[in-house]
């Protein structure tokens, strides 16, 4: 006998004219607040004034927002917003009578270039610790706050995956489905509350807690093999993935998979590997 779960939740909590909250902008922000307490900690026992560690949130926040906006735009709808410049910058949609119609895309693989740059910007602020130093311990919690984001595209009803009779396949009714599809969104985000755990456990390593680049590169390895993997059980995004063997998900994680490898064999094989 199959079995299956009935997804029937409103993505809305509340609402009030045409102001609407919902459980995607909650966990958006939740995923942001459990990173910043994460990295506090770390600034704590490792003697670093927490003054800088809240200029330093804004700049990741700003960051991930924008590069993961203008990632979607580029990967994965650049024929339209190359000649709509300006809804780039919206974060959320209206329809023509200037109701609210949804939040706007965003790409975890933009989000990803768009922390880096904005701390590489942000360390010429500080002179106290080291790009790495600072990449490397915000990768730490990363992983909690993407498990936060996709949770919030489950209660959305987004971004799942293809039909399935497996037990836990859930039925999305808030889109009409009367089938049972891959709950990918949960997937994902238990692959990347993994992430976070085996982070939180090396950083305890002396030995790769001072490596530069190590823990970044574990990140981008165990994040993106399971972005990878995952895709294959997905919902195409858009409509130009249909003749692509791979989707952009997948290509796009590749590049990050090798990225990681890169980081970890040269943080390991460096003779003289600590931080400045």
């Amino acid at each position: 006998m199959i079995c299956e779960i009935i997804w029937d939740i409103s993505p809305i909590i509340f609402e009030f004219g045409d102001f609407q909250l919902r459980y995607y902008g909650i966990l958006f922000v939740l995923g942001f607040i459990v990173s910043y307490f994460i990295l506090k900690r770390i600034y704590i026992k490792e003697n670093i004034p927490v003054s800088e560690l809240d200029s330093l949130s804004v700049y990741v926040a700003l960051g991930g927002l924008i590069g993961a906006r203008v990632g979607h735009c580029i990967f994965y709808d650049w024929s339209y917003f190359s000649n709509h410049i300006l809804e780039i910058f919206l974060p959320v949609s209206f329809d023509p009578s200037f109701h609210f119609v949804g939040y706007q895309g965003l790409a975890s693989h933009g989000g990803a270039i768009g922390v880096i740059v904005a701390v590489l910007i942000f360390k010429r602020k500080s002179v106290k610790k080291s790009f790495f130093w600072l990449i490397d311990r915000i990768a730490i919690p990363t992983g909690f706050a993407g498990a936060f984001i996709r949770l919030g595209n489950l209660m959305n009803s987004e971004i799942y995956g293809h039909p399935t009779d497996l037990p836990w396949g859930f039925v999305f009714a808030e889109n009409g489905d009367t089938w049972a599809s891959h709950p990918t969104q949960i997937y994902e985000a238990i692959c990347y509350i993994l992430t976070s755990i085996v982070l939180m456990l090396l950083y305890k390593n002396e030995r790769f807690r001072n490596a530069r680049g190590f823990l970044l590169g574990v990140f981008f390895i165990m994040i993106f093999t399971a972005r990878f993997f995952i895709e294959f059980l997905k919902e195409n995004q858009v409509s130009f993935e249909e003749s692509m063997r791979l989707n952009m998900g997948q290509i796009l994680s590749i590049p990050l998979v090798l990225t990681g490898i890169f980081l970890i064999v040269r943080s390991l094989t460096k003779t003289k590997n600590r931080y400045n």
